[in-house]
């Protein structure tokens, strides 16, 4: 049985992605620092749901006591390590940029340090579309340069994504970075559009719609999500040493030349006006929305859309649910779950 140690599992993917693994087989630890960046509650049924199982246990501590970080990792002794925690939220970091700091960059740095020690089998961790900052080619492709981030969340990826880099480079370490696109879905995260949105509207307050609705943006179902990082565990970057001189190279791979590292677009490869994803939820509630146009908030992109054809190339897999059928899913347990 293989033994996965993720980060974060008490938190949207986490929880989804913990679910999954469990379900195939996997032993799994997770680790979370329940912060109270949102209701804390909802982390902790999170967790409650996953302790029925036998295969699961958990440890709740922040990334930056590197103590028991540590300790927990060498007790379980996992083959793998899956690192999705971290402060989340674009607007957030407006507000609050140390907590970024700390939470992405030293506690990115913690996790990476623990990879290393152990010589895990592979080191997969989370970055965001919001690296990719002011690009303007689409679809985004993961060979394209990410050097304009325009937040200090997206500038935390890229750290750790360069800091996964050197790991890889200096250890031999296998490093995948997966970049999210606009994740939705049961369980989510109450601080997201979606989230928000859905709240508003079945209370009949006015949700805000910024840049005057104009977005777009690659929404991405959270189960298709948690598969893709199920298949991507599988594809282990190779080592420059141990890569045969016959190797077929990978059309758009953003496989390192100098180390076992390697960057993943996880979208749909479908890019979707916000207004009709809006329409979505209002037709999954029975309810009109209110609107309240806006500006655009600084730090903001007006669209997103991911090329996976990468992820595809090396899982035979593509995320696929519709963005309707999404919403429908998650209006539906929202009203479960608030009792709507």
């Amino acid at each position: 049985m293989q033994r996965v140690f993720i980060t974060g599992s008490a938190g949207f993917i986490g929880f989804h992605l913990s679910q999954l693994l469990l379900k195939e087989g996997y032993q799994v630890h997770g680790y979370d620092g329940m912060t109270d960046y949102y209701d804390v509650r909802l982390k902790q049924r999170r967790h409650q749901i996953l302790l029925q199982s036998p295969d699961f246990s958990a440890t709740e501590a922040m990334l930056q006591d590197d103590d028991t970080l540590q300790q927990t990792v060498d007790r379980f002794a996992p083959d793998v390590i899956i690192h999705l925690a971290g402060q989340a939220g674009v607007r957030y970091s407006l507000e609050n940029p140390r907590a970024y700091i700390d939470g992405n960059v030293t506690g990115s740095f913690n996790v990476m340090e623990a990879a290393r020690r152990l010589n895990v089998q592979h080191l997969l961790m989370a970055s965001t579309s919001s690296v990719y900052g002011a690009n303007t080619e689409m679809p985004f492709a993961e060979t394209q340069k990410a050097d304009t981030p325009l937040t200090i969340y997206a500038a935390t990826k890229k750290a750790t994504e360069a800091m996964g880099h050197s790991y890889a480079h200096l250890h031999d370490l296998p490093v995948t970075m997966f970049r999210f696109f606009t994740v939705y879905g049961p369980w989510g995260r109450p601080d997201m559009a979606f989230f928000k949105f859905t709240d508003a509207i079945l209370k009949g307050d006015p949700i805000d719609i910024y840049n005057n609705g104009e977005m777009y943006r690659d929404f991405t179902f959270v189960t298709d999500l948690a598969r893709a990082i199920r298949l991507l565990i599988d594809a282990v970057p190779p080592t420059p040493a141990g890569r045969p001189e016959d190797m077929t190279p990978i059309n758009g791979d953003s496989l390192s030349p100098a180390a076992p590292f390697r960057v993943v677009n996880i979208g749909n490869s479908d890019t979707v006006h916000l207004m009709d994803f809006i329409v979505a939820i209002e037709d999954a509630t029975g309810t009109q929305a209110k609107r309240n146009f806006m500006p655009m908030q600084t730090g903001d992109v007006p669209a997103t859309w991911a090329n996976a054809d990468l992820l595809n190339a090396l899982t035979g897999y593509r995320p696929q649910t519709h963005y309707k059928d999404g919403v429908a899913q998650f209006v539906r347990w929202f009203r479960d779950y608030y009792q709507l």
